[in-house]
């Protein structure tokens, strides 16, 4: 109760400019505008502050650019690996504004990835693996394999 009384009084003792508020006095001398102190006359500063503007507009635009290519990149990525689309990626190619594709290097790189693994996936490119591979040595495993299942077969079976 003391301290809600305590309140009250002071805050309209603070009203009254009769001591008990501090008070802020400025000097005449300090500078309220933001040109001057810089040491700046106010046409300079506004000049400046136009040009820190259209730097960061430009920076800003270039940054959406090069996220918005990534993000063609992993689309164009998902679309390949059958994966599922993503809502953020879509959304940074649309505030990029204009066309955003795949660099053409890039795209070449993923390309020739993929005529590959096409190649690797059809019947001709297993057909070419088979003929790729070395019988004599593939003979020599199985057998290898076959001579150590027996060994482990007959350490363990006392009929064999």
């Amino acid at each position: 109760m003391s301290f809600l009384l305590k309140s009250m009084v002071s805050s309209q003792v603070k009203n009254l400019g009769l001591g008990g508020g501090e008070e802020v006095k400025k000097e005449d001398g300090a500078a309220t505008d933001p040109a001057a102190a810089a040491g700046m006359t106010r046409e300079e500063y506004e000049e400046y502050q136009r040009q820190v503007v259209e730097e960061k507009m430009e920076r800003d635009a270039t940054f959406a650019h090069k996220k918005a290519e990534r993000a063609s990149l992993r689309v164009h990525l998902r679309q390949k690996y059958r994966l599922p689309k993503s809502e953020q990626d879509e959304n940074a190619i649309q505030m990029a504004g204009d066309d955003i594709d795949v660099p053409e290097e890039l795209r070449k790189m993923v390309d020739m990835d993929a005529v590959e693994e096409e190649e690797k996936d059809s019947i001709l490119g297993q057909i070419q693996n088979i003929q790729n591979m070395d019988m004599d040595t593939i003979k020599e495993k199985a057998q290898a394999t076959l001579s150590e299942m027996k060994q482990a077969a007959e350490q363990k079976c006392l009929l064999m």
